[in-house]
């Protein structure tokens, strides 16, 4: 199963790479059900490699001008908040096992699975849905931003998803960014999040295995190099769509596991 990791790890980069999103949102299934990782450990490891990827992408978008520094900074400073309050305060402080109903118990780990799909199956409809419309005003609402933002964090802190379906909307409506720019933004926002949340959990000691990460990164970089290069050829757009419908069946197979198998 874990040869099947790492090939699986291909298509967080390449996701990444053809549609400049979407990536993340496997890493958790990856680590937990082709290497047997624990899932409130997987939030973290999926912060480094969702942090990596995301810095990649930045880059990139860098170099073509989409990157608008202060809609990320008042979004990313109140993630930032919310991201440490969760994974430092409150994640810690919640029991293995959070309630029993019957024989069955109900555990942090089962939890974790149940909002994860949840969150595949809310970031597999935006992707179904038809593509935004460009944003032409030219006013910022700071504070909604800021708003979404500590919201995102929360979401970010507690799964160790990037949350890129909400950031993305939020700029286009509230920073009223075009969707290049928003997308470039997105990347600094989640790669500012995921490298906060992670060095958090770096220094409350957090078991990390350094060698295992850096190789997964590694296959989600070759991906990206690979969906970069084939983004040229293939409109990303029309693929976005089709890997919406495939997020959303591992969705609903993440529930149907945690529920009855």
């Amino acid at each position: 199963m874990e040869y099947i990791g790492y090939l699986a790890s291909i298509i967080i980069g390449l996701s990444l790479g053809l549609i400049g999103g979407g990536g993340s949102i496997l890493t958790i299934p990856i680590l937990v059900y082709l290497f047997k990782i624990n899932p409130e450990l997987a939030t973290s490891y999926s912060l480094f490699i969702v942090g990596l990827s995301s810095l990649f992408g930045c880059f990139s978008h860098y170099r073509m001008g989409h990157l608008k520094i202060k809609a990320a900074l008042y979004f990313a400073v109140p993630s930032v908040v919310s991201i440490l309050i969760i994974r430092e305060v409150i994640f810690p402080k919640i029991a293995s096992t959070l309630f029993s109903i019957a024989s069955y118990q109900v555990s942090k780990d089962f939890l974790i699975m149940i909002v994860f799909s949840v969150l595949m199956i809310l970031a597999a409809v935006s992707m179904i849905r038809k593509n935004l419309p460009e944003i032409t005003a030219t006013t910022t609402n700071y504070s909604q931003l800021s708003f979404i933002g500590f919201i995102v964090g929360i979401i970010t802190g507690f799964l160790g998803a990037g949350g890129g379906f909400l950031i993305i909307p939020a700029l286009l409506f509230f920073a009223n960014l075009p969707m290049k720019q928003a997308v470039g933004t997105s990347l600094l926002i989640i790669f500012i999040n995921s490298a906060i949340g992670f060095a958090g959990d770096v220094y409350i000691g957090t078991p990390i295995n350094y060698a295992f990460l850096l190789t997964i990164a590694a296959m989600a970089f070759i991906g990206i190099l690979i969906g970069t290069r084939l983004s040229k050829k293939i409109d990303g757009t029309k693929l976005k769509p089709l890997f919406g419908w495939f997020i959303l069946v591992m969705g609903i197979y993440i529930i149907s596991k945690e529920l009855f198998f």
